[in-house]
């Protein structure tokens, strides 16, 4: 949910925009306040539209060769980015996917298939189906080891759970921020460690990659013939963006990021562990199967079912608001939910 106060901005920018002569508000630049975050630097922090922009954009600079390279990535990594390795694969490149074993990802299977032709790691840092989450720092040195980057999809994770960039070494992270960072559809962020921005291909450039940009059309101009003029922009901001983001989106996020700081991520995940070991206790007697590792911190928690008819009617009823899938429920308590809230969830499913 967004909180009622970033609600509110976000609904005074779309009401600007919709007011003629309303005052201007520039848009506020929110990279500093998610970097601070994740312990990263504004500079390496870039506005895209979703993660699975970030992960593509990622995956295009480093100009995989099939036949030459090959990507390790894991059957617990988010399914559009599978769907995009899939995809690669098919065009030729080496896409190599570790199973799970018991509800986690063994760091030596990942060992066992990483060599020195392995240019890149893809992981979910929490795994969007059952919250596994991987030890990012061991990923990455088991990586680096190998002359491979890892880039970690962390929209599960950011906000909800302590994610310091710099202590783990992780590459690149992409996260959208309409879960855990409180914010809407249409914008997320991505991290380049600062090292790489300068020697990275970029594949894209607009308006938004300039430092500045001055167009010479008008013919009074002096400069008319050379046209445009622009300095190339430095950083992660110019380095990710192809143009115009959900500016109300940041509005919200400049009144969540600061809230989720005044909270503590680490009182955040702290809240939900009596919530979340009661549901791993109590799911399972009632006939569901957990699917998310017992000692699990993350803020998801999964159980496999087979009656999805009876259970959408149920929690419907109980008007209990969880991702109900056809052979599996995940639930995701944070900071606005109480016991009672789980012993209402377990009541409708009984």
């Amino acid at each position: 949910p967004m909180p009622t106060k970033a609600a509110e901005a976000y609904r005074a920018a779309v009401g600007r925009r919709s007011t003629v002569g309303a005052t201007f508000v520039s848009t506020p630049d929110v990279r500093p306040l998610f970097a601070s975050l994740i312990n990263a630097q504004p500079d390496e922090i870039g506005l895209v539209a979703n993660t699975s922009t970030g992960e593509n954009l990622v995956v295009e600079v480093l100009d995989l060769k099939p036949g030459r390279d090959n990507v390790v990535t894991d059957a617990l990594h988010f399914e559009g980015a599978l769907v995009h390795l899939m995809e690669r694969k098919k065009q030729g490149l080496d896409v190599r996917v570790v199973m799970p074993r018991d509800g986690r990802i063994d760091l030596a299977d990942m060992e066992k298939v990483i060599d020195r032709n392995t240019k890149l790691v893809e992981v979910s840092l929490v795994a969007m189906y059952n919250g596994f989450q991987h030890d990012l720092k061991a990923v990455c040195d088991l990586a680096h080891a190998k002359g491979a980057l890892v880039y970690a999809d962390i929209i599960q994770g950011a906000g909800a759970v302590p994610i310091d960039v710099k202590a783990s070494g992780v590459d690149f992270a992409a996260t959208s921020t309409y879960k855990w960072l409180m914010g809407d559809f249409g914008l997320g962020f991505l991290y380049v460690k600062a090292e790489h921005l300068e020697r990275l291909r970029r594949p894209h450039w607009s308006y938004e990659s300039a430092a500045d940009v001055a167009f010479h059309w008008s013919p009074t101009d002096p400069q008319t013939p050379k046209v445009i003029a622009y300095t190339p922009g430095r950083g992660a901001g110019p380095f990710t963006r192809l143009g115009t983001v959900a500016s109300g989106v940041a509005f919200a996020l400049s009144v969540s990021l600061p809230y989720i700081q005044s909270l503590g991520v680490a009182n955040i995940q702290a809240h939900r562990q009596p919530l979340l070991k009661k549901l791993q206790d109590e799911m399972p007697r009632l006939g569901f199967i957990a699917q998310t590792p017992r000692d699990s911190t993350s803020p998801i928690v999964t159980f496999a079912h087979k009656d999805a008819e009876r259970l959408t009617k149920r929690l419907a009823a109980a008007k209990v608001d969880v991702r109900l899938a056809d052979y599996w429920v995940r639930i995701a308590p944070s900071i606005y939910n109480d016991m009672a809230d789980i012993d209402r969830l377990l009541e409708a499913v009984s």
